[in-house]
């Protein structure tokens, strides 16, 4: 692998004006524009995927993406104990130290493209660099922090900034901004869309990345449901009653079809592969008191990494935006029925917040934006009771989403952290037996947390 310079993005990226880039990008607003276009970096028709891939970079930046290249073809996990694993290791290290040797230079050699599109790239490309340096290096016992090197750790941080993302690898990073089209001449859907890096160069890594990319991609309906909910002139009269309606059932038939496609994931990611050849790559840095190293950015102050946990399927805003649509209430924070059980009490509660610090900025403050507005679904559909069935039969079919989704984690991440991991695999830390989601969550009792929120957000006489 060549050895070039990384590029100090602090001069420049702190006077971004990201907002204005993507107005730019997206044209001026109009009257018929809606509220989740250009100013959330929503699309009408790809909702939170950018409407074409993501350019690749080149000029001074090419090391990154001739790096990344070179990173799936040589690197294995630091703990892989399998012949091709112990192969790779002198090659892994020579790819390490020639990250190392990257040269941070003043930003007054070279300019960069003011444009959100590049900006994500960049923040997708050096997300996997980090993840492929941490989790190909071999650790020892003793080992109390991991050192990210400045050529990575600098522009990284810098470009999360400007982003407004932390500098791990999230869900945006691997589902909304790692794909092509497999024929370019037409436009983005399920079955027009191909994941391209892949840091276990296992094919059910890629396929779990496509089954995400489905739900995101059928969750646009949803989106143009919420839009025309937001935008009635009135929720009083009958023919805006009628279109809730409607709405509301086509909502419960849309997300049937999200129950459809989870299940799917027992016939195209094998639960042993997932958890112990994909997983391992996706974590982030550990919680204090593990006893794995803590991830240290070189250059960079420790306040600025703060949230480091990695990708996770709580950071799909598609799913955030269905939540806050129908009201359903994750912390506790309302008066209903049934009461929530002891364990329900325990869950982490600030999960679904926290989650959303790990998406996009401008995605996260679509959230907030609906989150904030007087009009709730569910308080018109207690007020008019020709709404009370189909905004039930919504809140119902969510409830077996989740269902369905307990019982995939189970089979994927609770009951393979139980069993004997493959030959030549090493045992993993188990965290004290509690099986967690990659994001670092208790899978159990936060997944039912989360369902019984919404059982308690069905409408009751």
């Amino acid at each position: 692998m060549e050895i070039g310079a990384s590029l100090s993005l602090i001069n420049f990226l702190s006077s971004v004006d990201v907002r204005q880039v993507a107005r730019s990008l997206r044209g001026a607003l109009t009257k018929d524009r809606s509220l989740c276009q250009v100013d959330f970096d929503v699309d009408p028709n790809t909702g939170f995927f950018p409407p074409q891939p993501l350019p690749r970079l080149s000029g001074p930046f090419d090391i990154w993406e001739r790096a990344l290249v070179d990173a799936q073809e040589a690197l294995s996990l630091g703990d892989d104990e399998s012949p091709d694993g112990l192969y790779r290791r002198p090659t892994g290290e020579r790819w390490r130290a020639a990250v190392r040797s990257w040269r941070v230079l003043d930003a007054s050699v070279w300019q960069m493209p003011q444009d959100i599109r590049f900006l994500q790239r960049a923040h997708m490309v050096l997300a996997f660099l980090v993840h492929f340096y941490v989790h190909s290096t071999p650790t020892t016992d003793d080992a109390k922090t991991l050192l990210i090197p400045r050529s990575l750790a600098i522009p990284f941080v810098h470009v999360s900034e400007a982003l407004s993302i932390p500098p791990v690898l999230t869900f945006a990073d691997t589902v909304l901004w790692n794909w092509e089209l497999i024929r370019p001449e037409e436009p983005l859907s399920a079955e027009n869309i191909r994941y391209v890096t892949l840091l276990s160069g296992n094919e059910n890594e890629r396929a779990f990345y496509a089954l995400s990319g489905a739900i995101e991609l059928k969750g646009v309906e949803m989106l143009q449901i919420i839009e025309s909910f937001m935008t009635l002139p009135s929720t009083a009269d009958v023919a805006a009653i009628n279109s809730i309606a409607r709405n509301l059932s086509h909502l419960k038939d849309i997300i049937d079809e999200l129950t459809s496609i989870f299940q799917t994931c027992r016939d195209s990611v094998d639960p042993q592969a997932f958890y112990w050849h994909c997983r391992p790559w996706w974590n982030g840095s550990p919680p204090a008191g593990s006893s794995k190293p803590q991830w240290e950015y070189e250059g960079v102050s420790a306040s600025k990494t703060r949230y480091t946990a990695g990708p996770s399927a709580g950071q799909s805003s598609v799913m955030h935006a269905l939540d806050i649509f129908l009201d359903i209430d994750h912390k506790l924070a309302q008066r209903r029925l049934p009461a929530p059980s002891e364990a329900n009490k325990k869950a982490d509660t600030s999960f679904m917040d926290r989650m959303r610090l790990y998406m996009p900025g401008f995605h996260r403050e679509y959230l907030q934006y609906l989150a904030a507005s007087p009009r709730s679904v569910r308080d018109v559909a207690q007020r008019h009771p020709a709404l009370r069935e189909p905004y039930n039969a919504a809140v119902a079919a969510l409830k077996r989403l989740r269902d369905v989704h307990i019982r995939i984690v189970t089979l994927y991440v609770v009951t393979q952290s139980h069993s004997a991991p493959p030959a030549n695999i090493q045992m993993r830390e188990r965290d004290g037996g509690v099986a967690r989601g990659t994001g670092g969550n208790e899978a159990s009792n936060l997944l039912k947390h989360g369902r019984d929120a919404t059982s308690r957000a069905m409408l009751r006489d």
